[in-house]
């Protein structure tokens, strides 16, 4: 007897193959029948023409504090995500030295915008120094879905290096040979990957790059043959200048590239790394295809994760905004939301923060700075309207609204974020979005060297809601776009699933086959949907993060049980840590 029996659904197993209808039954944890399964179950779902596919493996993502304290692991969990990999853009937390969880958190804090203080008073810090003491922590946990995590780099050189990671001083032999070991240790204790970033971007709290940043090719190279002596993982990467160059960067992003084509062919690893439009060189996401695809044809792996809508940056009162810093705002800034709202709607008020100057954050390195970006860019920003346009055309934009109404950008903008309970947002539509068309994506998205990645799930909290992408690849890409070519579910589902989980080893999942993990979403494609966004204050300390709902997954299993049903935790946690 099966434990769960699908019944009649539109079957897209993650191959690549079109959709077709039949039955998937589940028996203990594995996927027993696949088209037509004879037999009886203890539960039997009728699927009624939904669609079943594998669980989407999700391999861009930075729950590296908030597995400590969060079981359920959102947003990821409301979005149909069975498998994670964290640990991405060289930051983590292992190894860490005795005393050094200050430095641990600038850095996540400062390049992935998590609050500090939910770091802090989350972690169970103590649990661990190396990084095989970190996984055996994983170990003791159990979630929602299955979480996999890479050694990263400056963790690494921060343990090995201490004071001179942080001065960027190259490596001495001692050095790579230590560095080695560590993540040698690490992928064999049972880390996925290596991870590491080389764009100035990413910064700590204090505003220096991170370490590890300057690296030279013989310490990559380096770290590239123990991956492979290690026998398992894959070396990921940020590559310098992917997403732009406001500050100068020490490599072009096509010298990065040919660096990771290198690595992955002189130490015979596979190697992956970040792909999107530059506004300053819009064409050079192309040239670095063009590498990609002469390499994989030596015999190279080297795979591309590309997000598959522009890399957006939003704003709200409640999060951040191009005010937050003005003098007069900050006055009120610490009132109870509604009590500031008041206060900022007085037209003495407003005023006042229109003609002021800005305060800049004590330190450089916060998220906080991100005011001045906001304010930049607020001629070009959308408004974010219900039901969400993800695709608009340019005269939708701030300038144009505002042009229409007779006054100047920021105090539209300011009327805007203050209008109604002052729950508005807007956002920048950046990388990928430099013709003011999904042109770009239309292109990455199908081509056979590339996967779904970057949605920076658990990362950005306050300024980019991407770990949603999943269900909207589904909502705009294949059933409702209208700007431009739709794309069939079957392609967006594979290089969710099976792509991702091949890429890092996961070869027990990623499609429904017999004998596989029963990691299965079923969802009625009609009605999936998202939501409006919100903003939660429910991490640790009180932190605050954006977050938007999802509607229309009817099930979701991982390892055979189910985790939701009709859009709702079951409460069960078989999500263990990947080894």
């Amino acid at each position: 007897m099966y434990d769960y029996l699908i019944r009649g659904a539109n079957i897209v197993d993650g191959l690549g193959g079109k959709p077709f209808t039949g039955d998937v039954a589940i028996q203990d944890g594995k996927i027993a029948a696949v088209g037509e399964a004879n037999g009886t179950a203890k539960e039997t779902i009728e699927a009624d023409g939904a669609y079943v596919t594998p669980g989407w493996v999700d391999v861009h993502t930075h729950y590296d504090g908030q597995v400590s304290w969060d079981d359920t692991i959102e947003p990821s969990f409301s979005h149909g995500v069975t498998s994670v990999v964290m640990g991405n853009c060289g930051v983590g937390f292992a190894p860490c030295p005795p005393g050094g969880e200050k430095g641990m958190i600038e850095l996540m804090e400062g390049v992935e915008d998590i609050p500090g203080t939910a770091l802090y008073e989350g972690i169970e810090w103590g649990n661990w120094e190396s990084f095989p003491e970190y996984i055996s922590y994983l170990g003791t946990k159990q979630y929602t879905m299955d979480i996999g995590t890479q050694v990263p780099h400056s963790a690494v050189r921060n343990y090995v290096m201490g004071e001179r990671a942080l001065r960027h001083e190259d490596a001495t032999a001692e050095d790579l040979e230590a560095m080695c070991n560590i993540v040698k240790e690490g992928l064999q204790a049972g880390a996925v990957g290596f991870s590491t970033s080389r764009t100035v971007g990413h910064r700590s709290v204090l505003g220096d790059p991170i370490p590890g940043t300057f690296a030279e090719k013989a310490e990559l190279i380096a770290i590239g043959h123990a991956i492979k002596a290690a026998g398992r993982g894959l070396f990921q990467a940020v590559p310098a200048g992917v997403v732009g160059d406001m500050v100068p960067e020490k490599w072009t992003t096509e010298q990065e590239v040919e660096l990771f084509a290198e690595i992955a062919r002189t130490c015979g690893v596979k190697a992956t790394f970040t792909l999107a439009q530059n506004g300053s060189h819009p064409d050079q996401w192309r040239h670095c295809l063009d590498i990609v695809e002469e390499a994989n044809k030596q015999g190279v792996e080297i795979t591309p994760q590309i997000a598959t809508r522009p890399i957006g940056f939003v704003t709200s009162l409640k999060s951040y905004h191009m005010f937050m810093r003005r003098a007069t705002f900050l006055k009120y800034a610490d009132l109870p939301f509604q009590q500031m709202l008041a206060e900022l709607k007085k037209p003495e008020v407003k005023a006042a923060i229109l003609a002021d100057d800005d305060v800049p954050p004590d330190q450089p390195g916060v998220m906080a700075n991100v005011y001045g970006l906001l304010s930049m860019a607020a001629p070009a920003m959308f408004p974010i309207e219900m039901p969400i346009n993800y695709e608009p055309e340019p005269e939708g934009n701030i300038a144009s609204l505002a042009a229409a109404a007779g006054k100047e950008v920021p105090e539209y903008m300011y009327d805007y974020l203050t209008a109604s309970d002052g729950d508005q947002f807007a956002i920048l539509l950046g990388a990928n979005f430099v013709d003011g068309s999904f042109s770009v994506m239309e292109e990455m998205i199908p081509h056979p060297n590339t996967t779904i990645g970057l949605s920076d799930a658990g990362a950005h909290v306050n300024l980019i809601f991407d770990a949603v992408g999943p269900t909207y690849q589904l909502t705009h890409w294949v059933r409702d776009r209208c700007r431009g070519q739709k794309m069939p579910i079957e392609l967006i589902v594979k290089k969710q699933t099976h792509t991702n989980a091949e890429l890092f080893g996961l070869t027990d999942r990623g499609s429904l086959q017999v004998g596989k993990r029963a990691d299965i979403n079923v969802f009625d494609l009609d009605r999936l949907g998202l939501g409006r966004l919100e903003v939660h204050h429910d991490l640790p300390a009180g932190g605050s993060r954006i977050l938007q709902s999802a509607e229309g997954y009817l099930n979701t299993f991982v390892n055979g049980v189910m985790t939701r049903l009709n859009d709702q935790d079951t409460g069960a946690r078989p999500g263990r840590v990947i080894r």
